[in-house]
């Protein structure tokens, strides 16, 4: 294969570059199976990316190498790739222009970058204090693990359901879970951060041998952090389908609530765990099980 190739997508010029470069090591897996895992996941991915801004996190010498988030959208895009005004955390007056990747070509670039990891914000662009949703990070400290994390999930599921709220699941894609309540309706961060915080705290109150939600590492041994922080204009996460750099290409993935329950009960510390090509087929037999994320309307009382 040469150095550099050009393909067309939806009459969009896309230059690739280095495709025989093997940025997962112990997988021996290709930038050329990066952008070939994103063009075949686009359908169910581009909905959750659709309207956001998003920072980039790119490994050019693949996931044992150096890494780098990238908010500003580089200089050099192509000229069709669009981007999105953020104002920054210390200074409303300054902005930044975060690329969007609404489209298979946009995504397609993006993985030519080396860029594995999206990680958009939970607001669309058009209403950055509205969040479409509210997110809960479960995050295991040693000796727990994604086990653990499930019966935490499990017991969130219930306190949320006490609210009148449906929740959707999925992994992180490394060592966790994340919980998201979709909304889609007329709700501020300062609402959806304290309900967060509030949540995070009771059901650490109520079982505090195997939750904190505080944010401090020597709290967390043995224990999930619920991370209600995310809950944040300024903060972006993980996003689903999204390959993350673990040694091999596992993928932020939905699951069921009784996959959820299942993986809870196993002895396996893998549970849970999923590569690019089992999402790709997951998603084939299944769908965009994440669906609900962005269609479910909710209110927050």
């Amino acid at each position: 294969m040469k150095k550099t190739d050009h393909i067309e997508i939806d009459g969009r010029a896309v230059t690739l570059s280095n495709l025989d470069k093997v940025l997962y090591p112990a997988a021996h897996f290709t930038k050329a199976q990066v952008i070939d895992y994103y063009i075949r996941i686009a359908s169910v991915i581009l909905p959750h990316l659709r309207g956001r801004a998003v920072t980039l996190k790119r490994y050019p010498d693949g996931v044992e190498g150096f890494f780098f988030y990238e908010k500003q959208c580089p200089s050099h895009r192509p000229d069709w790739i669009k981007t999105t005004p953020v104002a920054t955390e210390r200074r409303a007056s300054k902005r930044i222009d975060y690329c969007a990747l609404d489209d298979v070509a946009s995504l397609v670039w993006a993985a030519n970058l080396a860029d594995l990891e999206l990680h958009p914000f939970l607001h669309l662009a058009r209403d950055i204090s509205r969040p479409t949703a509210i997110a809960f990070d479960l995050d295991p400290g040693p000796p727990a693990d994604v086990r653990t994390c499930c019966r935490v999930a499990l017991w969130l599921r219930e306190i949320l359901n006490e609210n009148g709220l449906q929740s959707t699941c999925k992994t992180s894609g490394s060592k966790g879970l994340q919980l998201f309540v979709p909304l889609n309706a007329k709700v501020v961060y300062t609402q959806t951060k304290a309900f967060a915080k509030q949540v995070a705290e009771t059901l650490e109150q109520r079982h505090p041998r195997y939750i904190v939600s505080r944010m401090q590492k020597s709290l967390r041994q043995g224990k999930v952090l619920i991370d209600w922080s995310q809950n944040d204009p300024h903060k972006t996460t993980i996003c689903v389908y999204s390959l993350r750099a673990r040694p091999q290409p596992t993928v932020s993935t939905p699951v069921t609530w009784d996959e959820v329950e299942a993986a809870a009960k196993s002895r396996s510390k893998q549970a849970l765990v999923f590569t690019s090509e089992q999402v790709l087929q997951r998603v084939e037999a299944r769908g965009d099980l994440f669906a609900p994320a962005f269609e479910m309307k909710q209110k927050l009382l």
